[in-house]
Order: structure tokens, then sequence, then C-alpha cells
């Protein structure tokens, strides 16, 4: 029976669509075909085309052979009723839990089994972890504008994740260091900096049984594609997950992985890293901070409180160091709110013919000070006049498209 541990958190996934394959041939993708009949052939299992430096190790990189160990001790049978002594020299991670009379026990197979070991592996990679908190309101801003524009014109729809994903991408040509891989060679332990970025993204796929699984398919160089591009092969993508019609090159050299819990709520999480990749960026839920989940809306826009995301970074420590992580998500944390034209070069690749927003410090009126408040009330009466008599010189009137968008100082926000 082959095994399918070079691919990582997706072996169980290739070892589902064997069993599909055995049963019967024609139930999988004419590529998953191909590729099983190369695995059970005569032939040497062909992967599809992976950079060898993203792999695990790369194809020339063979781990050191391990020793060989003393033969395993003979158990003797437990009689019954009695507790199960585990040997010593087994990991003690978890206590061994003997069944009651009214309750069930399923096997863990396919790929619930594979998802066991694929966590065991994990634990021998040495991690760290960094933590960062975003201000998210450019984020959310900025999307509103993308996204009204797109719903205009071509319908398509920009998420959250598509746009930290690609401040990832973009933070990566600033910190290299982060697209490394970890192996051996003759024995010795080395790093491979990948000359380009396959960024898989952690989807979680409901099965007809109403269980859950985890696929990690990628973008391929990622880094090679503006904006536009990425969020239309990341759409591809996803609906390849949700059709079924993932192939075998899609899971070929992740080198880092995307996952976002904060879907389901979660603010922030240190995900599991899988041999072979560099490091894991877990994204977090929108919000604002717990603390302030009660006040109420005008006074949070009174004192110029921000709805923030909580980005980690977990990465291989034999490659990566807690220094380069830090400055990585640093360099995050600054294009979500605007450095270097990052939303600039997002509204370009889909031809917006507006600015974005742009990230400035809060003007607040104190209280005490009525002149002022007033002051501040008679600035937002002028800018709408503003927008009543000067709005059509930003209008978007060209059916043939304009490379830049056109600005007017007195409609600036």
């Amino acid at each position: 029976m082959p095994t399918f541990e070079e691919y990582g958190p997706n072996s169980g996934f290739f070892e589902d669509m064997h069993r599909r394959y055995l049963e019967n041939p024609s139930a999988v993708g004419d590529r998953w075909r191909a590729f099983f009949d190369r695995l059970e052939g005569e032939a040497p299992p062909q992967a599809p085309e992976p950079a060898p430096a993203l792999e695990p190790a790369p194809a020339h990189v063979q781990p050191p052979t391990p020793a060989p160990g003393p033969p395993p001790e003979r158990r003797p049978e437990r009689p019954e009723g009695a507790e199960v002594a585990r040997p010593a020299n087994e990991r003690q991670s978890a206590p061994l839990v003997l069944p009651g009379e009214d309750e069930r026990v399923s096997e863990m197979k396919g790929a619930s089994a594979r998802i066991v070991e694929n966590m065991e592996a994990s634990l021998g990679v040495p991690t760290a972890t960094s933590v960062r908190t975003v201000p998210a309101k450019l984020l959310e801003v900025n999307r509103m504008i993308l996204n009204n524009h797109l719903g205009r014109t071509t319908g398509a729809k920009v998420s959250f994740t598509h746009l930290i994903a690609y401040a990832v991408l973009r933070a990566l040509e600033r910190v290299p260091a982060m697209n490394s891989g970890f192996g051996f060679v003759s024995g010795q332990p080395v790093f491979v900096r990948h000359e380009h970025v396959n960024l898989g993204l952690a989807v979680d796929v409901k099965k007809s049984d109403g269980s859950h699984t985890l696929v990690v398919p990628n973008v391929r160089d990622a880094d090679t594609l503006d904006f536009a591009r990425f969020h239309a092969a990341y759409e591809m993508l996803i609906e390849k997950v949700r059709s079924n019609q993932l192939s075998p090159d899609d899971f070929a050299g992740t080198t880092g992985t995307i996952t976002n819990p904060g879907t389901i709520g979660t603010v922030h999480s240190v995900p599991r890293l899988m041999p072979g990749q560099g490091f894991i960026i877990g994204v977090g839920a929108i919000g604002f901070p717990a603390e302030y989940e009660g006040a109420d809306p005008q006074t949070l826009a009174k004192l110029g409180v921000s709805k923030t995301i909580t980005l980690t970074s977990t990465y291989d420590h034999r490659i990566i160091q807690g220094a380069e992580s830090g400055e990585f998500l640093a360099v995050v944390h600054r294009l979500l709110v605007g450095d270097e034209g990052f939303y600039d070069e997002i509204f370009k690749s889909f031809s917006v013919p507006y600015e974005p927003a742009r990230w400035s410090v809060d003007i607040s009126a104190a209280e005490e000070d009525s002149v002022s408040i007033h002051d501040k009330a008679v600035h937002v009466q002028q800018l709408i006049n503003m927008y009543r008599v000067r709005g059509h010189l930003i209008a978007n009137l060209d059916p043939l498209g304009r490379k830049d968008p056109d600005t007017h100082s007195e409609l600036d926000i």
C-alpha cells in the first residue's frame, strides 16, 4: 500500500482519493487516474512538476538513516479487565483510556489516521510564533470601496483574506528569509531559499458524512502575480475545492501556508507547521477589542477606536529567526495601513478609477472646547458641499477606461 507522507497535511486527502481509485478508477478525475496509474505500475510515481526545493527536502536530499534499534519487546496478553501498561519508551502524550460498557470505539483510518500521523510529525518541527495586532479600519474601508466598484462592473468580490494574503506575498519580497525550506544533504542539515512562493490555502472541507477534513492546495508562483491575477487564481482554487476538482498538481511544492480561523470567530491561533514548509500565517477575526465591544458606537467614533485583526507567524526555528519573523509581520502591518502604495497597486490592478482611502491620525475635538467642535462640524458640511459642486470632476465617465484616477484637493476625504 503506497504512502503519501511527502504531501504533508494533504496526505489524508491523497489516501482517500487513492481508495476511491482502487474501488473504481473511473470515480476519480483523469489527472488523479494518471497519477495513480503511474503509482501502481512498474514505473516509479512522478509528482506533477514539483520544484525540488519546495518539498520537505530537495530531490537530491536524503534524510540520515537512523541507527537500528533493539527488537520490539513482546507484550504479554492483557487479562480481562486489567489496565494496559504502556512501554516506557512510548510517547505519553495522552493517557490510554479503556472504553466503558456503554461507549463505542471507532477505529481512526484513512484521512483521520493520516491527520494523527501528520500531527505527530509536526512535533518534530521546532517552531516559534510571532504575534502582531494590526488596525483593520483602512483594510475595511478600502475593501468596501473596491467591492462597491466591482459590484457595478465585474461582479467579483474581494475578501479580507485576499487582501491579507497579498500583503503576505509583498512582505515576503522584503523578508525573503521567511520563504525557506529545511532538509538534509549527505546527512548534514541545510536550508534552501525558494525562488518563488507557492502559497498554500488551508481550506476546511465538509464531507458527505458530515465530518470535516482539511486540504491545503497552493497558488503556484503567487509572488509573480498582481492582485487581480492572484485573486483569480485564489478563487479558481477554492472553486476546485468546492467542486471536488483538485488534482495532484494543486498540492505539489507548498512553501508556506495561510489559514483563516477568524472565519469561525477565533481571534488568535497558533497553527501546526508541517515538515517541508517554512511558515504558516494565522489570520484572526476582525472586530473591536473585547473591552470595547459593549461601548456606544458614537463613543468609539469619538475616541478613534479601530477594529483590529491579530496575525500570527509560526515558523521553523531551525532556518528562520524571531527577528526575521517579527520584521515580516511589521512589513505586513505597514502594508495593511497603506504604506508603499499597497492599496494603490490593488486598485490599479482592477482598474478602479478612484484613489484608495489613506491612513491618518484622527483629529478629535475636545469636549470642553465648543469652538473646535463646531469648527469640525462646519468642515464636514463644507466637504459635503464640495462633493455637490465639484464631484463631477472625479466621476468615472470614460467608457474606455483611464490609467490613473482623477483627484481633486477639495474632495480629499
